[in-house]
């Protein structure tokens, strides 16, 4: 998970109209999505099926445990969120999210601290850095180390590559020269990265030179019609093998809310899409234990119901509005607004 995104504003009598309107258009082919007979769950702590994660050879849960609502989730109540993140480990969850400014570090502090005392073997630990110069990347890297308690990461990604400069600031400030050496140094055992923005800045940081081993990007029935990055930028990765990495797969949580589609839906949709994993903001253990379930009874979506699904959608996600993370400053990272120079509204 990139980071929460903010609340929308209040709905307005014209908004509420349209927000039923949806509700209606796509409830035919949601139904229809979710109806269809799946395999028998299995039971409780039997694990989750497990994809190949690109070049890196590695074996990973369909699920990742999103690292900014676990941060969130600890702010409120941290013995809570530990055990939760306990539990993703019995309920079969190897692939652990994380971000160094999520909640100013507290969201790496915590899972460290989950992770302590022999758990840290059990899980794949991504967690991601913001700074694109040499210094700043190396700082990210080993304040992150030190944060989730471990001596090396399985997976160091760039994080929000979103500003079509980015890419020429990794490279051209060293931050890409950070992320080989603490690779060669034991410390990232795998390089990606990740970013919402728009599909043609993902172009042009897999056009760089260099083979990333995964990048992440979102993945959803609006992501279809709007600036898509399924139809752009995973066949790219797939080509290159870059394992891919699904987040946003409820539009931050727009899309249940608004559009009316369940996340269970929502979930089988993007895990029925060629990625290999699917980044989730899991706050609690009813959540947890529901998101598991629907990982756990996963068959992919047939393609003609993946077909009435999109069309069913096709009239509203056009021009972007439940992908707001697509087109407005407000739901990216303060961290990489300050770093570009732009004002960050107070909470």
């Amino acid at each position: 998970m990139e980071r929460n995104e903010q609340q929308q504003p209040a709905a307005g009598r014209g908004e509420l109209s349209r927000r039923r309107f949806v509700g209606d258009t796509v409830k035919g082919a949601a139904a229809l999505a979710a109806g269809v007979q799946l395999p028998a769950a299995s039971a409780a702590g039997s694990g989750l099926p497990m994809r190949t994660l690109g070049r890196t050879g590695a074996e990973v849960s369909v699920l990742c445990l999103g690292g900014w609502h676990i941060g969130y989730a600890a702010s409120r109540d941290r013995a809570a969120a530990i055990d939760v993140m306990h539990g993703a480990i019995d309920e079969g969850v190897t692939f652990f999210d994380n971000s160094w400014d999520y909640h100013d570090g507290g969201s790496e502090r915590v899972m460290g601290q989950a992770l302590a005392g022999g758990r840290r073997g059990k899980v794949f630990l991504m967690t991601k850095g913001c700074e694109r110069d040499y210094a700043g990347a190396m700082r990210c890297i080993d304040e992150s180390l030190r944060r989730l308690r471990t001596d090396y990461l399985d997976l160091w990604q760039f994080h929000e590559i979103i500003y079509e400069n980015d890419p020429e600031w990794v490279f051209e400030n060293g931050g890409i020269r950070a992320a080989v050496e603490a690779k060669q140094a034991g410390k990232i055992r795998h390089i990606g990265f990740t970013g919402h923005r728009d599909p043609r800045i993902h172009r042009i940081m897999l056009d760089k030179p260099f083979e990333w081993d995964t990048v992440q990007m979102p993945i959803n029935m609006m992501d279809a019609h709007f600036r898509s990055f399924r139809e752009h930028i995973v066949p790219i990765c797939q080509q290159r093998g870059a394992g891919v990495i699904g987040m946003k797969g409820l539009g931050g949580g727009v899309i249940p809310s608004q559009a009316g589609i369940g996340a269970d839906v929502c979930i089988r949709y993007a895990l029925s899409q060629p990625i290999s994993s699917l980044v989730v903001g899991i706050t609690t253990m009813d959540e947890l234990l529901a998101n598991v379930a629907t990982a756990r009874a996963f068959g992919p979506m047939p393609e003609e119901q993946q077909r009435a699904l999109l069309a069913s959608v096709h009239a509203v996600a056009g021009d972007g509005r439940y992908e707001l993370y697509k087109t407005t400053q407000r739901m990216d990272g303060p961290y990489h607004a300050k770093q570009h120079g732009f004002e960050v509204a107070a909470a």
